[in-house]
């Protein structure tokens, strides 16, 4: 049976979502916050040391303006009144991605992560201004300034990761196919799961029904 470590889940499908159940794909994005708690928990309880959440990609600033300041808006809501919440449980917050926010809410996600370092429950990992091509590249560019060889460890060291286990699973939600430039490195051997529903229909039972899955698979790494 195979160890899960890290899921990583792309939550696609909230503003057609709330498109067609409120006319308003803000309130989308408002329900898909209450599949996050029910999908932390469950990570918990699934004893899974690392959940990876794509919540803000790089080309997520071309969306509407007042789309874009209702997310950052509700992240710094759910922050405040979910952060000692979070800590209580033990778990560890970490940002990837570059924090090129409001002052407020940069200093939310610094204290936040500061506040939870010690914690070792689960490790949130939340992707936020967030590109897998930008990110390689950035890497790059490190070990060119500082001459060191490219390998496949010293790129790793330079990455947003560093320090966090690739996924085991990627989820993505929203009856779409496609990477949408999230972890594109460290997903290379990662076992993929398409789900057809929206993320707020999203469920523990769906979750789980792919753990299931992902522990029985056969999972060569290039072998026999």
């Amino acid at each position: 049976m195979n160890q899960l470590n890290h899921v990583a889940i792309i939550m696609d499908g909230n503003g057609r979502w709330g498109i067609k159940h409120k006319n308003s794909r803000n309130a989308g994005h408002k329900e898909g916050l209450n599949t996050v708690k029910k999908i932390i928990e469950e990570t918990i309880n699934q004893k899974i040391k690392y959940l990876t959440l794509f919540a803000f990609s790089t080309e997520n600033w071309k969306r509407p303006k007042n789309e874009v300041n209702f997310l950052f808006n509700l992240l710094e809501n759910f922050l405040i009144k979910n952060l000692n919440e979070l800590h209580n449980k033990e778990i560890k917050l970490k940002i990837i991605g570059i924090k090129k926010f409001s002052s407020k809410l940069n200093n939310l996600l610094q204290f936040s992560e500061k506040k939870t370092l010690k914690n070792s429950t689960l490790q949130l990992n939340l992707a936020l201004n967030y590109g897998s091509k930008s990110e390689l590249i950035h890497a790059l560019k490190q070990l060119n300034k500082r001459r060191l060889k490219i390998n496949e460890n010293n790129i790793s060291k330079f990455l947003h990761t560093n320090n966090i286990p690739d996924p085991d699973i990627l989820i993505r939600t929203g009856n779409t196919k496609r990477l949408s430039n999230f972890l594109l490195w460290q997903i290379a051997y990662s076992e993929i799961f398409f789900e057809k529903k929206m993320w707020p229909d999203f469920n523990n039972k769906d979750y789980k029904k792919i753990i299931k899955k992902f522990k029985v698979i056969k999972r060569n790494f290039g072998k026999i």
